[in-house]
């Protein structure tokens, strides 16, 4: 892995922190890690060791590896060209926050889906017909359908050369309202 790729795992350690409702304070008493050290890994400026990561990853209940599988990508730019195939191209690489897959083409996936997160759906070119919680609406070029996590849905594409970008939320983020927050 060349410095381009290597992961950021700060914000996967802010996550993991909060969802614990775990202070720095507390996480460095039980890592016995400084708290400035554990900032300045959350906040990408200092890179763990890996016997410190494993530190901080037991005192969050959790392992190194699911960390690191919870990262982000270091790659904060990020160009993906486009192509001229029928079929499914994904326009967000790598393992971020959001999701984004573009369908084109006369597709019908004949599937029903169902996300954990927030979806949008927008028609770039073309038109579909998308059928949620039992109700279908038909889509143009320039609509958008929002989707909350959790309706199923599916959809297909009505007029050839149909082009529907898709983005969500990624499903290992956990946007789940919470009250209690």
């Amino acid at each position: 892995m060349d410095d381009k790729e290597t992961l950021r795992v700060g914000a996967a350690v802010r996550r993991q922190r909060r969802s614990l409702g775990l202070t720095l304070a507390a996480v460095a008493a039980r890592s016995g890690l400084s708290v400035p050290f554990l900032s300045q890994i959350e906040n990408e400026r200092a890179r763990p060791s890996a016997r410190s990561l494993d530190r901080v990853a037991e005192a969050l209940e959790t392992t190194t590896a699911r960390l690191r599988a919870a990262a982000d990508s270091a790659r904060a730019v990020d160009v993906v060209r486009g192509g001229q195939e029928d079929g499914v191209r994904r326009v967000v690489r790598g393992r971020h926050q959001l999701s984004a897959l573009e369908f084109t083409g006369e597709l019908d996936l004949g599937r029903e889906f169902q996300h954990r997160n927030d979806e949008v759906m927008y028609v770039a070119e073309g038109a579909a017909e998308v059928e949620a919680e039992g109700q279908a609406y038909r889509l143009e070029r320039g609509d958008t359908l929002f989707l909350s996590g959790g309706v199923r849905h599916r959809w297909r594409a009505t007029v050839p050369g149909t082009r529907l970008l898709c983005v969500a939320v990624a499903e290992h983020i956990d946007a789940t309202f919470d009250p209690r927050r």
